[in-house]
């Protein structure tokens, strides 16, 4: 029973309160749109903004892996990394596949990081 009362006591029911605080939260968002009567239209800048999303979001993850290590900027340019990186985008506007893409960058990196140890 103490270990109840431990687990209940002032900073948990805080910590309780704020996780069913954001579960409330999450689920009337993500539900919102089947709650209305009526149908929802974005406007044409809203559906024109959603089509770079993919693009905004894959950028903020991708470039930095490329640019930086360990959250400093690469300072040399022996990096297999950012040499993969020109390769694929060679491969791409090359072909304008994102197969070939994936395949060159991958045929530059693997040789460079692993035979070269870059």
């Amino acid at each position: 029973m103490s270990e109840l009362n431990a687990f209940f006591s002032g900073a948990d029911v805080w910590t309780l309160a704020v996780i069913a605080g954001m579960a409330v939260v999450t689920v009337v968002t993500r539900s919102f749109f089947f709650i209305s009567s009526r149908e929802w239209l974005l406007p044409h800048w809203a559906q024109r903004g959603l089509q770079y999303a993919p693009i905004a979001a894959l950028s903020a993850v991708v470039v930095p892996e490329i640019l930086m290590q360990q959250g400093l900027f690469i300072s040399t340019w022996m990096d297999a990394r950012w040499m993969a990186a020109l390769v694929g985008v060679a491969a791409y506007f090359w072909r304008r596949s994102v197969l070939l893409t994936i395949l060159a960058g991958m045929a530059a990196y693997l040789p460079l990081h692993l035979g070269l140890g870059w």
